[in-house]
């Protein structure tokens, strides 16, 4: 079992949800329409996997984020 560590990261994921991440946001990616306003979900759904995938939250904030529930 190979698992991926993210140096911010306390939790690790394997490849394959690592994988299974990337895949989803190209998916949705190839989704988007260039409407700004029939995209935003979509550009949100995006913004949260990227957030999974990368790890990451706000930095100036010392809660958890409630835009993406992160």
């Amino acid at each position: 079992l190979n698992l991926i560590f993210h140096p911010k990261k306390t939790t690790a994921m394997t490849e394959q949800q690592l994988l299974a991440l990337e895949e989803a946001i190209t998916a949705l990616k190839e989704k988007l329409t260039g409407d700004m306003f029939a995209d935003m979900e979509t550009r949100d759904e995006i913004h949260n996997l990227e957030m999974q995938l990368k790890g990451v939250k706000p930095l100036d904030s010392h809660f958890d984020c409630v835009g993406c529930g992160s």
